[in-house]
This record gives structure tokens, sequence and C-alpha cells, in this order.
């Protein structure tokens, strides 16, 4: 079988953003931000957000974690460890106020587990928390708009551009299996293991930042690690699969990565990530610089696929 990679067809699923969609996501947005309003002239009640700092003392020695700046806290919220919590209501902004409590004898730390202990603290601003209105100030101050029809019309076209490029997105890796499936390839088993590996290293990534360990995960899933492995086989194979046609596609079109394009990449990361370029130097090393040219020839490659591809839009 020939390595066809030009000339493939496919359809473009495009999608048409509802003004429902739009709607179902002005409600997250109402949902997801509370209007916070400084209160002045009253002392701290049971449902205000305080903003704080705070320092832990057992007896006179301070202990460590238990020290915070401007910390956020919602009264009667339970966040913090009983009784605490419920001493700051009643107080004002600027009052120095000593809260003593008792740790919980099945305290995470044992060191602290049981004992009393009593936490300096300063308030530094006491708010509520209000639900907007769909109207022009949720608008201007959630928004950054100076309607509501203007902030409706723009979520709707930032919502039609996400769907556009998600249908891009399909449509290319549609095209690269399909380049892929024409490629003679040999898969071995140690390549086919490594892939498997990498895809478990990537799941517990996304597991630890959810809190969460792959045996966790595998308890809730009624599975096991192993089970896991046979699953990933299939993914791992294609992607290798996949990989072998972008590497086969730049070594016939001699595509190259020119000093604009990584740039450009690495702007892009640093976008993605709120850093600046001097900030990412600590981490350029040559390692770090051939995944961006990786990325830099896999995205000229599959656009190389959709530019001769016969793609009809639905």
């Amino acid at each position: 079988m020939s390595f066809i990679y030009k000339g493939l067809s496919a359809q473009l699923e495009k999608h048409i953003v509802t003004d429902a969609e739009i709607d179902h996501q002005m409600q997250r947005l109402l949902q997801q931000s509370p209007r916070i309003t400084e209160v002045i002239g009253r002392p701290a009640q049971l449902g205000d957000e305080v903003v704080l700092d705070y320092a832990g003392f057992c007896g006179d020695e301070q202990f460590a974690g238990g020290t915070a700046e401007n910390q956020t806290l919602t009264l009667g919220s339970g966040m913090f460890i009983p009784g605490f919590e419920e001493q700051l209501v009643g107080k004002d902004v600027g009052e120095e106020v000593t809260v003593r409590v008792t740790f919980p004898e099945q305290y995470h730390s044992e060191a602290l587990a049981g004992k009393a202990a009593e936490f300096r603290c300063v308030i530094h601003q006491i708010r509520t928390k209000s639900a907007y209105e769909l109207d022009d100030t949720f608008a201007k101050e959630v928004g950054n708009c100076d309607t509501f029809d203007e902030m409706h019309r723009k979520l709707g076209e930032s919502l039609q551009a996400y769907s556009d490029e998600r249908g891009e997105m399909d449509l290319q890796d549609r095209l690269l299996r399909q380049a892929a499936a024409t490629i003679d390839v040999t898969i071995t088993e140690e390549q086919l293991q490594a892939a498997v590996e990498n895809q478990m290293q990537t799941l517990e990534a996304q597991l630890s930042q959810q809190g969460l360990s792959l045996e966790m995960y595998c308890s809730f899933m009624n599975t096991t690690p192993d089970a896991l492995r046979a699953d990933a086989r299939p993914t791992a194979e294609s992607a290798i699969r996949s990989q072998a046609a972008i590497d086969q596609i730049v070594k016939l079109e001699n595509l190259v990565a020119d000093e604009k394009e990584i740039g450009d990449a690495l702007a892009l990361i640093c976008r993605q990530n709120n850093m600046t370029l001097e900030q990412l130097k600590p981490y350029y090393d040559a390692e770090f610089e051939q995944a961006v040219i990786n990325s830099v020839l896999t995205s000229k490659a599959m656009r190389l696929i959709r530019d001769a591809a016969i793609v009809t839009v639905v």
C-alpha cells in the first residue's frame, strides 16, 4: 500500500451556536460571578466575606502553615477549624482579633492535633456577595461590555469561534488518521509499551491536578492499572502510526521550522501559561527546543494534509 496524504476526503461538521446555548452559558457566568460589595459602617456578620491576615501560635511559638496574608474567608462556611469563624463575627475592619481554638483530635497534622492555639488576626475588608441581574451592570462589571446586548453578541461570537476551532481540529485529526492508515510501518512491542506508559503518565498527571491518585481512580472506576494499560493499547498504536505519518510528510515535503515559526510557538506557550519569554528561559533546554520544533513541524504537516484535502462542509 502506498502512503497517501493528499487528496483525502472528509466532512467538516460545522455547528451553528444557538441563542439557547448562549443563554445557557450566560447563566453559568451569572452563577460563577457573584457581585462582591464592600461593607462600610458595620461589623462582620455570618455570611460575610472577610479579607484578613492571621498568624497561628501554640503558646509563644508560631507554627508552620498557620500564617497567611490577605486570606479570603466566608464566615459560617466551615472552611476553618471549629470556632475560628464565629469569633470574627461582630469585629470591624482594622480591628486586631485574637481567636482562640483547639485543633481537632483527628487533625491532619499530628504536631497540632488536640492542641490549644491562638490566631492573631487583622481584618482588612468586609464584603457581601449577591447575585447579579442579566443587565447592563452585569455586562460592564463581568463582561467588560457597555451593554448586555453587546455582551450577548460577543459571547455568541466567542462560542462560535470555539465551536469552529473544535470542528477544524476534529477534521484534521480524522484526515491524519486516514493518512496514517496508509503508511507502511512496523510497530514493535517496545514502542507500544512506551506509548502506553506515556498515556498512563499523562492520566496520573491529570488525576494529580484533581487531588486523585491512580489507585483512587481505579477504585472509583472499578478497574485496575493493568486493565487501563490494555485499554490504552489501540490509542497508543494509533498515536504511533500518526507520528510516523507526520515524520514521513516532513521528510517528503522537506518541511523545516524557521526562527519566526519557533518564536511564534514560544509566544503562544507564554500566553497560554501567563509567562514572559524571560520567565520561560530557565526551562528552555535542548529537549524543550526540540519539542517546540516538533510541534511546529506537526502543525505544518497537518495544514498540508488539510489544504490538499477535499472537504465538504455540513
